[in-house]
């Protein structure tokens, strides 16, 4: 059955659910250490599901600006890797349902889109929509990944502290999604990992790690985070050693967890402290996250 908007479809058998939790996690925009990804891809292994909608990519994806992967073998082409991006229905380790929507960002008609899933989340009675995003930032991969949390109501956040006042940066459908909803009274939120910036464009699990269990955390649903964390010991011990032998990268290194250290240090109450160079100001974040869009761009020409 197609949805007003005529962007997704709808399973057969549709379940009846009561107030379930909708996880979105949209790539394409910033994935800092592919750690929405990595999360994304966790969920749907460890956990039973089944899909329940799937969206028409053909009318929201810009296919040349992201272009799937082929494979050629030979003489012939082999397969053809097709992006989807679907609602699925999962259980968390008690028996819990909850949704996830994976999938490619929209490229393409953002409001029918935003306007479809607000459609999806009366359907099912959704209480909290929760979004995930890591972004790249100046922190050291020896100290514990931290988060950015935001909400369209304070109360949500419990005790999160706000670590920065004002910052432009570019826009997504994750976050545009968050916005319309707390105008229009609903509960949404989101969880931003902080991934070394050094390590942005490899594979971080230690940040999914974290993205996982703040999910756990901010709506109770039990989620298995083990094969996440022996990733990311694995990763740590890898950089740990690629550091040790390179003397300039050891020097960053030291650098970052110097300016850590006095950051934690200097805080009084709000991650904003009076520790002068400790964090990026909100220019230099904006500055960072094009870079990191830019640098995205380019590898995936």
């Amino acid at each position: 059955m197609l949805d007003p908007q005529g962007l997704y479809e709808l399973a057969d058998d549709l379940p009846a659910l009561d107030g379930p939790v909708l996880v979105q996690a949209l790539t394409g925009f910033v994935d800092a250490g592919s750690s929405i990804q990595l999360s994304r891809d966790h969920l749907l292994e460890q956990l039973p599901g089944r899909v329940i909608a799937t969206f028409d990519l053909d009318q929201l994806l810009d296919y040349r600006s992201r272009r799937p992967p082929m494979i050629f073998v030979a003489d012939h082409w082999e397969s053809y890797e097709q992006p989807s991006l679907a609602l699925h229905l999962l259980q968390d380790q008690q028996g819990t349902p909850f949704l996830l929507l994976a999938g490619p960002e929209p490229d393409l008609q953002w409001e029918r889109f935003i306007a479809a899933v607000t459609g999806l989340i009366d359907r099912f009675g959704v209480r909290l929509t929760v979004g995930l995003n890591a972004i790249p930032m100046a922190v050291p991969h020896t100290r514990p990944v931290s988060v950015t949390a935001h909400a369209t109501d304070r109360a949500l956040l419990g005790e999160h502290e706000s670590w920065l006042q004002r910052v432009q940066v570019p826009a997504s459908v994750g976050n545009l999604l968050e916005y319309r909803l707390g105008q229009d009274g609903r509960n949404a939120m989101g969880y931003a990992a902080h991934v070394p910036h050094y390590l942005a464009q490899t594979a971080y699990p230690a940040a999914a790690e974290l993205l996982v269990d703040s999910v756990a955390r901010g709506t109770g649903l039990v989620l298995p985070t083990g094969t996440l964390q022996e990733a990311a010991a694995l990763v740590r011990d890898e950089v740990d050693k690629q550091v040790a032998d390179d003397e300039q990268a050891g020097r960053l290194v030291s650098s970052l967890e110097e300016q850590y250290d006095a950051f934690l240090r200097g805080r009084t109450g709000n991650l904003l402290a009076d520790e002068p160079g400790s964090l990026p100001s909100a220019e230099e974040l904006g500055a960072e996250l094009e870079r990191f869009l830019a640098e995205q761009s380019r590898d995936e020409q």
